[in-house]
């Protein structure tokens, strides 16, 4: 008995000093990959202004700038008996890589009086800070989503360990919504993170993660993260979607099973491998889908809706274009050609489409994602783009002109097949969600 006590005493001290047992220090478990490597800044880099500054920027102007903020950090972001140690005197470190949803461990520790975050998305936060620091309302505890107005920002418990001590957080991103643990308490319990870059729109799909900086020293380890690939949210399940991709196979899917490739939860367009269209194995009517997807440069694509499985589907159904329209081939297009529109039939809001990038690129690892939703309900057909609605036309057929309905005979289709239609480029999508509606 006096053994198992002393071991437990042992078990608890160590715990309290290095945090949760991973394995070996900033080693990933199982189903995890490692953010920082407990060597060096690889993986990282310096942070350059907004989320929306930054989409403003030509190419050339971001590398010249992100080029300086590597400098910063390497001036002030040290790694120091396998933890990264910020000197509290430069800006925040941030992932090369984007991610969209996701589930990260983390350890974090800092000194009196410190301040600091975790970024999700590139927007702030998930507060760190020292308790004490009772002015300025630190008193409720780190893990809140600070920066929220509509939404509950503050902790629902305090569960920080005295300043000094290493704290852990395990935060999961899944869609809007997100849920914090603080040394294994729940603080966060799926609540939406607001965007505070842009108000009056919903949180990016994707972006950096980012360990703000506050002026004050800041220490992290045990970096981990899973990325979350079509899984449904919280929300999603109890609003009634369902997955239409695994991330695994294509059950489900018919047609063109062979140029269309699963990879990494992706389902990315081969054309080398054969040309042609991938539709559901299902019919439907009334619907609201939502997906990701991913464009090099000048592709073309489209999503069929209510098609039956022969003929043009932009003709015997509704095709609703995916096309990277920012590329200069496509400078003289006609309005219903462009992104989001329904082909022939109905143009779209232009200049919220993500350019496409070359597939070798680090910029088709690291972000570039498009959210899309669909929404099909009677003769109303709602197209939304990373947050904005660009299409919400009644295509009723008081509404259409004679010759056009005379084309496109696919709108009166009250039902049929959802498919993806092939023009010879590579692309990738990625999770795929339905609701169908009474």
């Amino acid at each position: 008995m006096k053994k198992l006590t002393i071991w437990a005493i042992l078990f608890v001290m160590c715990v309290s000093l290095v945090g949760p047992v991973y394995g070996a220090l900033n080693e990933p478990p199982e189903g995890f990959k490692a953010l920082f490597n407990g060597k060096d800044l690889s993986g990282w880099k310096g942070l350059v202004e907004d989320p929306k500054a930054r989409a403003k920027m030509s190419k050339d102007e971001l590398a010249a700038k992100q080029a300086k903020a590597d400098d910063d950090m390497r001036a002030h972001w040290q790694v120091e008996d396998g933890a990264l140690v910020f000197d509290g005197k430069g800006h925040s470190l941030c992932t090369a890589k984007d991610y969209g949803d996701f589930e990260m461990l983390v350890d974090w520790k800092i000194e009196e009086g410190g301040d600091s975050g975790i970024y999700l998305r590139g927007s702030p936060q998930v507060q760190i800070w020292d308790t004490a620091r009772v002015s300025s309302g630190a008193q409720v505890g780190s893990g809140g989503l600070y920066n929220n107005q509509k939404n509950p920002s503050k902790p629902l418990k305090v569960a920080d360990k005295p300043v000094g001590e290493w704290n852990s957080f395990r935060i999961k991103m899944h869609g809007d919504r997100v849920t914090v643990r603080l040394n294994g308490v729940l603080v966060v319990d799926n609540v939406v993170m607001e965007n505070y870059w842009e108000r009056d729109k919903p949180i990016y799909p994707n972006g950096q993660i980012e360990l703000q900086s506050h002026g004050s020293k800041l220490y992290f380890r045990n970096i981990f993260i899973r990325e979350i690939k079509n899984e449904l949210t919280e929300q999603e399940k109890a609003d009634g979607f369902k997955p239409l991709f695994d991330s695994n196979d294509l059950t489900g899917w018919q047609g063109n099973t062979k140029g269309y490739v699963v990879k990494d939860g992706m389902i990315i367009v081969e054309p080398k491998l054969g040309g042609g269209n991938l539709y559901t194995a299902k019919e439907y009517g009334d619907f609201v889908m939502r997906f990701e997807f991913k464009l090099t440069p000048g592709a073309n694509n489209g999503l069929g809706i209510r098609t039956p499985l022969t003929g043009d589907a932009a003709y015997v159904g509704m095709e609703l274009q995916i096309l990277d329209n920012t590329s200069p081939q496509y400078a003289t297009l006609q309005p219903y050609q462009y992104h989001g529109s329904i082909y022939g039939v109905v143009p779209a809001k232009r200049g919220f489409l993500k350019a496409g990038t070359p597939w070798d690129s680090d910029d088709w690892t690291y972000g570039g994602w498009n959210y899309q939703e669909v929404i099909a309900r009677g003769k109303k057909i709602t197209v939304k783009l990373n947050g904005q609605t660009i299409v919400d036309a009644d295509i009723s057929e008081e509404n259409i002109a004679k010759d056009v309905l005379e084309k496109h005979p696919g709108l009166k289709r009250e039902k049929g097949y959802i498919g993806f239609c092939g023009h010879g480029d590579k692309l990738a999508f990625r999770n795929l969600r339905i609701k169908e509606l009474d």
